[in-house]
């Protein structure tokens, strides 16, 4: 599976934006979609997941009523809504794919992800 994420760029604080994750070859297998970001200096953390069906999702604490994960496997794409954005929030984000055969279940580690797209660059800046 090949991921593509697009979306970031410079946006102000308390602006929006969303990203896409675009997958492309062996679609037809079931995928867990996640996101995780890292910032200069700092270690990958998780931001959301969704499972494959689209009813269950889980989000880190600090992006909890912000942010919103969904995703449309008819068009193979996961996306991130994000709003209220904060400085804090500048990082490359990375949407991953795990391969599931649970239609409700999700995954918080980055351990769990086979696939990673290259990453698109969020700056929240005024």
């Amino acid at each position: 599976v090949q991921l593509q994420a697009s979306g970031g760029g410079l946006v102000q604080p308390w602006g929006s934006l969303r990203l896409s994750c675009a997958a492309s070859g062996r679609t037809y297998s079931r995928y867990v979609m996640g996101w995780f970001r890292q910032a200069p200096g700092k270690e990958r953390e998780f931001v959301a997941t969704i499972s494959w069906g689209g009813g269950s999702t889980y989000y880190a604490d600090s992006v909890k009523g912000r942010f919103t994960v969904s995703r449309d496997n008819a068009k193979n794409t996961a996306y991130l809504q994000m709003n209220y954005l904060k400085p804090e929030d500048t990082a490359v984000y990375y949407c991953g794919a795990g391969i599931t055969i649970d239609d409700g279940y999700y995954y918080l580690s980055l351990k769990e992800y086979e696939y990673w797209g290259q990453g698109t660059l969020v700056t929240v800046s005024s």
